[in-house]
């Protein structure tokens, strides 16, 4: 069900920047079985799965950093960035999938023939080049007009700097984007960036957009096909 905690018009929306993990592809496994090999590497125990997972969101290093215990050893911290990145490389499809609904909702959204030109890009906070490389196998890169990472830009997400620049080399206003992401981190995004937000419920940190709310939330994938495509979203 689609519910809007701030109401704006979906059909002026013009540009769609989308998280990645969570949002687009259900990454989850691949990502836990990463940190998991890490750690292994390290003499360390493993971690829960869903323990992994609510770490995910702000990047690899992040991630990498929170899996240690939030460690200050700096010398340990890029020693298991390292591997990390080398085994994720390696192993980032072998679970990896595309949400169900979300290439039909990609196809629908792409559509000029209603009359609506929309740009749509990814910004995540994962390495770009995996991204990359993800969407490409995945067969959705030609979707987007703009692919960015956490190594794209001097800052992450929630900083606005990656919104901000998609918005300027499409040559769309701020107010006339979407920013949509399953965790607080996209919402803060969108709204640092003074764009519309989308929380979808589906990804890995529903819980998080209870405390920071998204303008509009969505359950599952063709939600935002009918919200942005339907004459009474």
């Amino acid at each position: 069900m689609i519910r809007f905690l701030r109401r704006f018009d979906p059909h002026r929306i013009r540009l769609l920047v989308f998280d990645l993990d969570g949002t687009l592809i259900d990454s989850r496994l691949d990502l836990i079985h990463s940190v998991n090999a890490t750690l292994r590497y390290l003499d360390r125990p493993e971690l829960n799965g869903d323990v992994i997972a609510s770490y995910v969101g702000d990047g690899a290093p992040a991630l990498v950093r929170r899996a240690l215990g939030d460690s200050e050893d700096e010398t340990l911290n890029r020693t298991a960035l390292e591997y990390f990145l080398g085994y994720y490389r390696q192993h980032k499809l072998d679970h990896t999938t595309v949400y169900e609904g979300i290439p039909e909702t990609l196809e629908r959204l792409a559509d000029s023939s209603n009359g609506n030109e929309r740009r749509m890009a990814v910004l995540s906070n994962k390495p770009v080049n995996p991204s990359r490389d993800i969407l490409r196998s995945l067969g959705l890169a030609d979707f987007f007009v703009r692919v960015y990472g956490g190594n794209s830009f001097t800052t992450k997400k929630p900083d606005p700097l990656g919104v901000q620049t998609i918005v300027q080399e499409t040559g769309v206003a701020a107010t006339e984007a979407l920013m949509i992401g399953d965790s607080a981190i996209d919402i803060l995004t969108g709204r640092n960036a003074s764009s519309w937000t989308c929380g979808v419920t589906y990804g890995f940190a529903p819980k998080t957009l209870k405390d920071v709310p998204p303008d509009v939330v969505i359950e599952n994938p063709r939600e935002l096909g009918e919200l942005l495509c339907s004459r009474n979203p």
